[in-house]
């Protein structure tokens, strides 16, 4: 079955029947099964899930095409769909093994932020990690973040059976619109889910990006992703800092916009994310 997927795959992407001349196993993350694929001169990076997960893959290739056409290097999206009982997204195939240029990467991004839209969200709702995200555009940016972002993830913890968040969670969510009293951010364009994990850089160090959950929002939600899971170098903050300084208060919407990533890997992976969870609503609250 996998390899007469990745054969739909190839034909889809290349527009053409094909042979497989090769087909190993590739790095891509926990969620999906990704193969380098060889057929003739061409090779293509392929996802494979189970077919539930085909609105997972379009929505994908609608945020790596938006990147692209705001100018950050991301894959080519090339075919998706599904095919032999599997979910497929085909990409173009990227040697990710340059040099690591954190400047260019910063540089990269602060230009990303700087395309802009009138209202935060998104066309079209998309995925944090397995998790499904809701952009209902909204030209409120605080109720946005408590409704699209924090409430969702809090239902879902309480059905996990998580009751401990709910006082604090519920609290902070009331909060909300003071805690972000006096910051009016644009609503940029975002990367949505930018940690280690979702970035490589070509020969020659040009960065690239991937795996994103594209919205429009507060820059500083992307920046604030990159410091949660053990931060990119001081080369990448000095870089973007220089293009577009941080606004005052950056440290405190920081964990705000942290604790929903927080609050996803809880609700995907379980309980070994619930004593960070509380430590950052503790200092959220305290800071009322």
């Amino acid at each position: 079955m996998t390899r007469a997927a990745l054969e739909a795959a190839a034909a889809a992407a290349l527009g053409r029947s094909v042979r497989l001349e090769s087909a190993a196993a590739a790095p891509g993350g926990c969620i999906n099964d990704c193969y380098l694929v060889g057929a003739g001169k061409a090779r293509i990076f392929v996802k494979l899930n189970a077919p539930r997960f085909a609105d997972a893959f379009a929505a994908e290739v609608d945020a790596l095409s938006a990147l692209r056409a705001a100018g950050m290097r991301a894959p080519e999206p090339l075919a998706h769909g599904t095919a032999a009982g599997r979910a497929f997204l085909a990409l173009e195939a990227l040697d990710l093994g340059g040099d690591e240029d954190f400047a260019a990467l910063g540089r990269a991004l602060a230009r990303l932020h700087g395309v802009r839209g009138d209202r935060f969200g998104w066309t079209r709702d998309n995925y944090i990690g397995a998790s499904a995200q809701r952009n209902a555009q909204s030209a409120d940016w605080a109720a946005f973040w408590r409704e699209r972002r924090l409430a969702p993830q809090l239902r879902l913890a309480l059905a996990n059976g998580h009751a401990e968040i709910r006082k604090p969670m519920e609290r902070l969510c009331d909060a909300l619109p003071g805690l972000l009293a006096g910051h009016s951010p644009s609503a940029s364009l975002l990367h949505g889910d930018l940690w280690r994990g979702n970035i490589g850089f070509l020969a020659g160090g040009a960065p690239v990006v991937f795996d994103p959950a594209l919205y429009r929002g507060d820059r500083e939600a992307d920046l604030a992703m990159t410091e949660l899971f053990g931060g990119f170098p001081p080369a990448f903050y000095a870089a973007y800092e220089e293009a577009w300084p941080l606004d005052d208060g950056y440290g405190t919407r920081m964990r705000l916009y942290n604790l929903y990533h927080l609050l996803n890997h809880l609700n995907l992976f379980g309980r070994g994310y619930l004593a960070q969870v509380l430590a950052t609503l503790g200092l959220l609250l305290r800071g009322l």
